[in-house]
Formats: structure tokens, sequence, C-alpha cells
């Protein structure tokens, strides 16, 4: 996928600051389009449609809808979306209940961009491997 398709990034944190400069970030690197950010786990929801993501970079802890509620919503309705977590103190805990919840990885907010981009690449290559063997499998 990410050989050719640009990869829809949704950035979901509750952190304006933060969710803006992350945005700055990411839009440098040409196979990425951050085609939303929002502030919790309700406009999340809201936003899927209209912004098709192909990645949701969710923080684990906001107010009104958290971050491991929205993935079980998002992997529930949607279940090709891939969900990469994202917090300022991961734990095993958080990692536990994010994966539970449907989350590819969660992240660590001190790691850097490149890292970030990183793993949005592979989550995104992982999820085009999942659907083109789904495709063969069904006109095989």
């Amino acid at each position: 996928m990410t050989k050719t398709n640009t990869v829809r990034v949704l950035l979901v944190d509750d952190h304006t600051m933060f969710r803006q400069s992350l945005r700055a970030m990411l839009q440098g690197y040409p196979n990425l389009a951050v085609v939303g950010d929002v502030s919790n786990g309700e406009e999340a929801l809201a936003a899927i449609e209209k912004v098709r993501p192909t990645v949701i970079v969710m923080d684990v802890s906001m107010p009104t809808m958290d971050g491991v509620a929205a993935t079980r919503q998002i992997k529930h309705r949607y279940p090709h979306l891939v969900v990469l977590g994202l917090s300022a103190h991961v734990t095993g805990y958080h990692r536990i209940v994010m994966k539970e919840a449907g989350a590819t990885d969660t992240f660590s907010k001190d790691k850097s961009v490149t890292e970030l981009y990183a793993a949005i690449q592979t989550a995104a290559d992982s999820a085009s491997e999942v659907e083109q063997g789904r495709a063969a499998a069904f006109h095989g």
C-alpha cells in the first residue's frame, strides 16, 4: 500500500498544540496525508466516514471518550482500520488494554516523529498485506 498509495492518517489527542505540531511534522512525509485531527474518541468516530483514514493515531488518555473505548468501537465498526495507541506514559497496562481493544501497538510520546512515521508505515503495510491476502483468497 505505502509503496504507491498515500497513507491517510487521523490524529486523535486532547492536547491541541501537540496535535497541531504532530500534524505539521507528519505532513513533511510525501506518502502521508494527515486527513484530520480531533480531540477525543467521540470526535474520531464521527470523523472516520468523512476523512476515511488508513491509520488512526489514538491518544490513550482523553476526556469524553478515551482511546481504549474509542479503539474498541472503531475496530468493531471498521475492522480494517489500523489504530496505533499513543501515550505520554506507556506502561504494560496501556499496551495490554489498547491491544485488547484492537490497537496494533501503543507508542510512547517521548519517541521521535521518525519512529512514529516508521510505525505508521509498518502498520499500513501490514494492513495492506492482510487486505491483499483476503482479496486473493476471495478471488482464488
